[in-house]
Formats: C-alpha cells, structure tokens, sequence
C-alpha cells in the first residue's frame, strides 16, 4: 500500500519520492496544504473506489495513517 500512496503523491502532488516515508507527515514533511490534501483525497477514492469521510481526513498526519486507513477497508 505504501508504494500505491507513495505513486499518488510522486504524481499527482509532484513530491520528491526520496522525501516520502511512513513517518512523513503530511503538512509538516511534505509541505502539503488543505487543497492538495483535498486533491490526494480524491485520487485515492477514485483510485481504490472507496470514499473517505471528512472526519477521517482530519486523522491523516503521516504518510502511514493514509496507507493504514486504506488497508483497513481494502480488507
């Protein structure tokens, strides 16, 4: 999963691959803003045909919350 999330953010948010980690977080690391993050959020709903409620979004920190939260409902 972490490669998948890792791929989304490499192409869709243009990130440095080498700057992406499990421990990354998102807005601290990453310099991700609320619109990119929104963007993010799209592309994996339509990526793995799920949707993500807001209140989950707001538990998004790092990189591996992401990777975490969409193993959970690929299972």
């Amino acid at each position: 999963m972490f490669e998948k999330v890792k791929s989304i953010l490499v192409d869709e948010l243009q990130l440095n691959e080498e700057d992406i980690t499990l421990e990354a977080e998102l807005v601290n690391d990453l310099g991700i803003n609320s619109l990119e993050l929104a963007d993010l959020i799209m592309v994996c709903e339509e990526k793995f045909n799920i949707e993500i409620g807001d209140d989950d979004i707001r538990k998004f920190i790092t990189v591996s919350d992401i990777c975490d939260y969409l193993e959970k409902l690929a299972n």
